[in-house]
């Protein structure tokens, strides 16, 4: 369970530097905009990308999400839920991305039917990334 002081920094900070373990052992990072989900901080990706495979694989990751300046940050350690078409059915699926893009934006979509439209043209995936430890400046 995130702490309140976490959760209020998540709520207002969306840019993250996501991490998911090649079979190698290196990193594979990339730029998400995220937002507080659930148990965790989450972001959509669309199908075919190397981190969705590295996670189909290996669901360990970590992600940071800062300030727009560097100066606080929150890092979470632990595992990843995919939500895609592979594993969840076209309603869930599509409530959880319209959540994860609020929480993401801070807004809501002004033409959701549109945006369901993309998410399925696209084969997004949500991924949520549920902590195991968590640290940082705003931890």
């Amino acid at each position: 369970m995130l702490p309140d002081h976490t959760k209020e920094f998540l709520s207002c900070n969306h840019s993250g530097v996501f991490s998911a373990f090649r079979k190698n052992g290196a990193a594979h990072l990339s730029l998400v905009t995220c937002g507080l989900f659930r148990n965790g901080v989450a972001f959509t990706s669309p199908e075919g990308v190397v981190k969705l495979s590295i996670l189909k694989r290996n669901n360990r990751c970590s992600l940071l999400i800062s300030q727009l300046d560097w100066r606080d940050y929150v890092v979470l350690e632990g595992w990843a839920r995919i939500f895609s078409l592979e594993n969840t059915g076209s309603i869930e699926l599509r409530q959880t991305l319209r959540s994860v893009f609020k929480a993401a934006s801070g807004t809501e979509h002004p033409d959701w039917d549109e945006y369901d439209q993309a998410m399925l043209q696209q084969k997004r995936a949500a991924i949520l990334v549920i902590p195991e430890r968590v640290y940082g400046t705003r931890a």
